[in-house]
């Protein structure tokens, strides 16, 4: 049986959160902001039809934003994270198999289903239901490899006839679209390749399937050879249903404004521990590292300079948020540095490994650990229930020394204050 892949990606997936709770953007150019409100970093069509280019920065921008009244939005990843677990979620009732590739694309395993009808209807169908179910529009390509299915998406989304569907099963469709499509939107070639490929006369999606395989190895590596076979029909990216587990976590800002006293930079590195740790026993895992980073901001004549970093072992591997702040205010310690204007700090965690595979201290009562992850699961249900906080001594429950987010949007969906009002 010949299989079929569908890749479902969000259209402009940030700002269409916004929208989502908002009906009053509909067809006003927006932009989302990325950390400190610096550079764009999502653009609705409308904004991208005035000629803002991704990862500009803001305030090169500002005359266009006046000009053109474009709507301005802090990056709100709580709304982006949430609407897109509701994505993921209708789209793994919709297929049996699914890999989650980023926070608003997935690849379905739709082998088989086009014994049921239209592969093209289906596609329809899907997004349909993410419209009815969560409100965000998306696209989808359909095709027998990961690679052709990523082509499809990017022509669903840049032909208006397609009505945001292309099915790529059919190996004339895929040669004409191939033909007419430049090879640098071939997923995993990236802006580098794509440039030697055209040194080397290859500048269509279509010359590069036909490209020898030996020449390609030559040139690029053994992962252009499987792009060139996904090119003409042959599976070489199997789909990935359990994402490799991660091996560090980090969790670090950018201050809104510098930081020159002891306190409050050791306030933010105890809340960036604090989160880490918090992540940390989501994702069922326990750490036997700490590394704690402070740094000021960019060199200048009038500015001093000063970057340092300090890692330390557990005594035995832990999620414990208590047992991993005393690691991190140690460190925090032995690199703190009086007059400096400090910019950024950050809590990076490692030696990830299995709590049920973990050597436990010899002197550690095993009752006391019993209590200890109950104490955490009690108070992560507490922090996540969107109703309460609970501190520890050390973190600072302000966040007025974060980042700039002048244009942050309410967190609808996880926050109860932030709940729209209905009259």
């Amino acid at each position: 049986m010949t299989p079929v892949f569908a890749l479902v990606d969000c259209n402009n997936f940030y700002v269409s959160c916004e929208r989502l709770f908002n009906p009053s953007l509909k067809n006003s150019p927006i932009i989302v902001l990325s950390n400190n409100d610096g550079c764009v970093i999502a653009r609705s069509q409308e904004a991208k039809d005035f000629g803002i280019e991704m990862a500009v920065p803001a305030f090169k921008i500002k005359h266009l934003i006046k000009q053109h009244n474009i709507r301005v939005y802090s990056s709100n990843y709580a709304l982006y994270g949430d609407i897109s677990s509701r994505v993921m979620a209708t789209l793994e009732s919709m297929a049996p198999q699914i890999e989650i590739y980023s926070i608003d694309e997935a690849f379905l395993n739709l082998t088989g289903f086009s014994s049921l009808g239209s592969l093209e209807d289906y596609g329809q169908k899907i997004r349909q239901t993410i419209g009815q179910h969560v409100g965000v529009p998306a696209c989808v390509g359909l095709a027998p490899t990961k690679t052709l299915a990523k082509l499809a998406n990017h022509a669903a989304k840049k032909y208006a006839a397609t009505e945001g569907v292309v099915d790529l099963t059919n190996p004339e469709r895929q040669r004409k679209l191939m033909s007419i499509t430049s090879v640098d939107e071939v997923w995993g070639v990236g802006r580098k390749n794509a440039e030697k490929l055209d040194q080397l006369g290859i500048k269509t999606v279509l010359q590069l399937a036909q490209m020898n395989k030996a020449r390609a190895k030559s040139h690029f590596s053994i992962s252009m050879v499987k792009t060139i076979e996904e090119l003409n029909g042959l599976v070489r990216f199997a789909l990935d249903e359990s994402p490799a587990a991660k091996k560090q976590l980090m969790c670090s800002r950018s201050f809104s404004e510098r930081i020159t006293a002891y306190d409050p930079l050791r306030e933010a590195v105890c809340e960036f521990a604090a989160r880490a740790a918090e992540r940390l026993r989501n994702g069922g895992q326990v750490c036997g590292a700490v590394n704690v980073f402070i740094r000021t901001g960019i060199c200048d004549e009038n500015e001093r300079c000063y970057s340092n970093t300090a890692t330390g072992k557990l005594s035995s591997p832990s999620s414990d948020t208590r047992t991993i702040l005393k690691v991190a205010t140690d460190l925090f310690d032995s690199i703190w540095k009086e007059g400096y204007r400090y910019a950024k700090a950050g809590v990076m965690l490692g030696d990830f490994c299995d709590p049920n595979k973990v050597q436990l201290d010899l002197f550690a009562e095993p009752s006391t650990q019993i209590n200890d992850e109950g104490l955490m699961s009690v108070i992560d249900k507490i922090n996540q229930g969107g109703r309460g906080k609970v501190w520890f001594g050390g973190q600072r429950p302000q966040e007025d020394w974060f980042m700039k987010r002048a244009h942050l949007s309410p967190a609808y969906t996880t926050r109860w204050d932030d709940l729209p009002n209905v009259n």
